[in-house]
């Protein structure tokens, strides 16, 4: 009875003393300056469905695809597969460790004793080796901690890694509808100044034109003619973009004839008060760097006091012919107390490293939320800036358009200049592509807005 007690008192020690854990621990950051970060990261309702709004079925295909097929997404999933069973491993040290194992050995002359000369011995040895580390300044813990936090990034990472990739998708598939609208503009235009140049060489034939008129003329078609080329490279681009990230080879791609680039049938809204940090991964990442950088101080500070840990054994002994009894029954237990009296300069330097290297990942984290709140301000200022400049170019290419129409009616009536027509079509070719550019422009800054929130942007 008295046994069991001082067993009793002494695991009551060790658990008391294994509760106890050296070095910071750790409090998420409530503010950073004036930007209050009190809401845990949570991926966004929304973010694996936002861009159904835009009705665009191949753009549905192509994200769907993407989330299914792409590498680098598939290489995210897998880190986080990794990182947990890392945590897991980590976790595994509070607890006590052992093998089973079987051996034989043989020995000729085992001492130095004239006596044993020729002797050969022979043995078996069956049984458990266990051993275990009394955490008793949380070394283990800390580092289950620092495992735990690095897992949690790696999994927000993926997270992000989504956010990324249908933002890449729909970027791209944006530039691919943008360039294939200015190839169709830069085309209908090409049709209108040969129209144009028809009627100008007709009139030259007639000598009421002059070899001037169709040279200007002449000069706007080969101009359009050497646009051509460019917007089908960027078609190419985009395409290739696009199948990269699919994985696919390029050209495998069906993504039709019709140039139309996708927009909102609704506006988005920011929701007063609302604390869209929480949906950025970034910055959720680098929250969780920090508390990993912050348990690993508690790992090297422990390392200042002794680490005790014990080793032993249950099994059978036997010599030469392999017996399992009573007999042969044969225990041990070594309990262990180290040290690293000795070496504590390299002990408090690694503690100072730990420090830094929180202090690091503290600047590093708030940065993130600096850099956050200013991307998301910018991406919502640059769209309804472009929306602005969008609606005023349309306004401008439809005045445009009636100017080449009143110009060519009166050119072909003889009462109108031929200058007049050339700018009149000039201005026309530049309006309209300049409006598929700022088209293609507002879908890309849209498709921002919703990277910058995290896919937390509502739409009203």
């Amino acid at each position: 009875m008295r046994n069991i007690l001082k067993l009793s008192a002494i695991a009551v020690l060790v658990a008391s003393l294994s509760a106890c854990a050296v070095g910071p621990d750790y409090h998420t950051p409530a503010k950073v300056a004036d930007i209050s970060f009190t809401s845990p990261y949570q991926q966004a309702e929304q973010v694996q469905s936002w861009w159904q709004a835009f009705d665009d079925a191949v753009l549905n295909q192509l994200i769907s695809t993407a989330l299914v097929e792409n590498r680098t997404l598939a290489q995210a999933r897998a880190n986080v597969d990794r990182a947990y069973a890392v945590f897991r491993d980590a976790n595994n040290d509070f607890l006590p460790k052992g093998t089973l194992d079987a051996g034989y050995q043989a020995s000729e002359n085992p001492t130095l004793s004239p006596d044993d000369n020729g002797v050969i011995t022979r043995g078996y040895s069956t049984g458990a080796n266990l051993s275990w580390d009394l955490d008793l300044f949380g070394k283990l813990r800390r580092a289950s901690e620092a495992a735990e936090a690095q897992a949690q990034q790696a999994d927000i990472l993926w997270h992000d890694a989504q956010v990324q990739l249908i933002s890449q998708v729909a970027t791209s598939y944006g530039e691919y509808r943008g360039a294939q609208l200015r190839l169709v503009v830069a085309e209908q235009n090409l049709q209108n100044l040969q129209q144009s140049r028809a009627i100008v060489l007709a009139r030259l034939e007639a000598g009421m034109a002059s070899e001037l008129e169709l040279a200007q003329i002449d000069v706007q078609v080969h101009q359009v003619h050497a646009a051509i080329p460019t917007y089908r490279v960027a078609r190419l681009t985009a395409d290739a973009t696009l199948s990269a990230l699919l994985g696919q080879r390029p050209g495998q791609l069906k993504l039709g004839s019709v140039p139309n680039l996708p927009e909102l049938k609704q506006p988005v809204a920011v929701v007063e008060g609302e604390n869209y940090l929480r949906y950025r991964a970034d910055v959720a990442s680098s929250e969780r760097l920090l508390a990993a950088r912050t348990a690993q101080i508690g790992v090297a500070t422990a390392d200042l006091y002794p680490n005790i840990s014990v080793r032993g054994f249950l099994g059978f002994l036997s010599g030469p012919g392999l017996t399992l009894g009573s007999d042969t029954q044969s225990w041990s237990v070594a309990p262990t107390l180290s040290w690293q009296a000795a070496d504590l300069g390299s002990v408090k330097a690694r503690i100072r490293q730990a420090q830094a290297s929180s202090q690091m990942a503290l600047a590093q984290f708030e940065q993130q939320v600096f850099d956050a709140i200013n991307e998301m301000q910018l991406s919502l200022g640059s769209y309804n800036l472009s929306r602005e400049q969008q609606l005023s170019t349309e306004q401008q290419w439809q005045a445009s358009n009636r100017a080449v129409q009143i110009a060519r009616e009166r050119y072909n009536a003889g009462t109108g200049e031929f200058l007049d027509l050339l700018d009149a079509e000039r201005e026309l070719l530049r309006a309209r592509d300049q409006l598929a550019q700022i088209q293609q422009q507002s879908f890309i800054r849209l498709v921002g807005i919703y990277r910058s929130f995290g896919g937390g942007i509502q739409l009203i």
